[in-house]
């Protein structure tokens, strides 16, 4: 009835603000690196990818087959498609972000004052990077790797269509992140309906920034 729908969403709301605040937590974590360290986790993070590759397209697999049942049109379903080369290529992009040099303490602009103070505008990280994207599944790993190479935790909403593969990427990416000692939580993947949607649009306090990247309708 009611109430238990009630519930439901309370339930579902209670476990994104938790998530949101272990990612805060990890985010402090991130702010404090040096580029070293989050090169090496962007390539401990590519490296348990390939190692699981086979999870990940079998994963794939079942969104597929799951796709092509519901009637969705070919050109959707390449885009939610992983292949070997797919995967390799995410892990690519996540060591050549790692190749790049570190944002965080870049000097954007700065001059000095009559009476001798300088001041300079560096860039920093924002803390908790809240993304919200439609059916690539190859985006899980991209917008992970940025939001850590620039020191920030990343709260990814996929879409429903490719959960199991952002599930299965997302797991990698957590091995990865272990084996170079950075707290899992640092990339998490948000999972539920419409409302988890709007929770992270309200979360001021949790999230210092959402990013809606797919359609207009979605935008």
């Amino acid at each position: 009835g009611i109430l238990s729908v009630v519930t439901d969403l309370e339930l579902a709301s209670r476990a994104f603000l938790d998530q949101a605040a272990r990612a805060k937590r990890a985010a402090r974590t991130l702010a404090t690196l040096n580029r070293a360290a989050k090169d090496a986790a962007l390539h401990a993070m590519a490296d348990a990818l390939l190692a699981a590759t086979d999870q990940v397209l079998g994963a794939n697999a079942l969104d597929v087959a799951a796709a092509r049942g519901a009637g969705t049109s070919e050109a959707m379903i390449d885009r939610l498609s992983l292949t070997p080369a797919r995967v390799e290529g995410m892990a690519d992009g996540l060591r050549a972000l790692a190749a790049l040099a570190d944002p965080v303490g870049d000097v954007v602009r700065g001059w000095t004052n009559p009476n001798g103070v300088r001041v300079r505008q560096l860039r920093v990280p924002l803390g908790v990077v809240g993304i919200i994207y439609e059916a690539r599944p190859n985006v899980t790993a991209d917008a992970a790797g940025i939001c850590l190479k620039s020191g920030n935790a990343a709260l990814l909403r996929g879409s429903s269509s490719t959960l199991n593969s952002n599930r299965a990427v997302t797991a990698a990416l957590h091995a990865g992140l272990t084996a170079a000692g950075l707290p899992a939580d640092a990339v998490q993947l948000v999972e539920g309906g419409r409302e988890i949607t709007e929770q992270m649009m309200a979360a001021r306090g949790y999230l210092d920034v959402l990013i809606p990247r797919g359609g207009a309708g979605l935008i």
